[in-house]
């Protein structure tokens, strides 16, 4: 089989998870595998956003439900697959984007906040394991499916900071692995997707307009990720045109991670 881009249609029929979807990654994402032809569950820690989300799609013709779920709370995990098996009558993908930290309390090893370092494993580490738990018999049920968990480009190098984070992130890739290399033989494959810094509404916020143009100039593309970006390369991986891409871990960061600018050496 020849690898070729998913065109409109290619998700027909499939029932569609997308966490931490209430804007952002996520919410391009689900946008994109309605596009697809998916139905989409959307959720979000935030319901209004993953509402708000679900009826825009709805009002352009897209089969979605908008569903709050925090994924550090395994029995809200629990209902939220619940409620979208009885909706859908099945689960057929996986798109896990929700995250959790805080920047000024997720320091060095010697300074983090450690009720901050159990909610981000709690919630990055712990809610992709629940999710997929709760995935896996409705998927072999359906005869197979697809996952994306997303990670990070800090799952693989060593930051002076966010040591939950990167840690969190780096138990998320091998928890992908994991599952290709288990659940495989049950026509489930299982792939991952680390991006690098990509320009949503919380990342405008949060990095002055200065900052965001040092990290353009220093990524190899010259430019920022977006949304669209990530959301694109997870329609690939769900679909039948990744159907031997298995295990993997897909760095969608421009090139950044395998070629740092060091400053003066350039």
């Amino acid at each position: 089989m020849t690898a070729t881009v998913p065109a409109p249609g290619a998700l027909d029929g499939r029932v569609a998870i997308v966490t931490g979807a209430g804007r952002g990654i996520g919410a391009a994402t689900a946008a994109h595998l309605a596009r697809l032809g998916a139905r989409v569950a959307v959720t979000d820690k935030d319901g209004d956003g993953a509402r708000a989300v679900a009826e825009a799609l709805v009002a352009s013709g897209h089969d979605a439900i908008g569903l709050d779920c925090d994924v550090g709370e395994p029995d809200q995990v629990t209902r939220m697959v619940a409620e979208v098996d009885a909706r859908f009558g099945g689960v057929d993908l996986l798109d896990h984007n929700a995250a959790w930290t805080d920047f000024r309390t997720d320091r060095g090893a010697e300074d983090v906040d450690l009720d901050t370092w159990d909610r981000v494993l709690r919630t990055n580490a712990t809610g992709g394991l629940v999710l997929v738990r709760e995935v896996l018999p409705r998927m072999r049920a359906r005869g197979g499916g697809a996952i994306v968990l997303i990670s990070s480009g800090s799952a693989s190098i060593g930051e002076h900071r966010r040591i939950a984070y990167g840690v969190s992130k780096a138990a998320v890739e091998q928890l992908g692995r994991h599952v290709a290399a288990r659940y495989g033989r049950d026509g489930i494959r299982c792939n991952v997707i680390a991006p690098g810094f990509i320009l949503t509404e919380t990342a405008a916020r949060g990095v002055p307009e200065a900052g965001r143009a040092r990290l353009a100039e220093q990524n190899p593309l010259g430019r920022l990720g977006t949304p669209d970006d990530i959301a694109h390369v997870v329609g690939f991986l769900l679909s039948d045109s990744a159907a031997f891409v298995n295990g993997q871990v897909v760095r969608v960061d421009g090139g950044l991670t395998i070629a740092p600018r060091l400053a003066g050496l350039d």
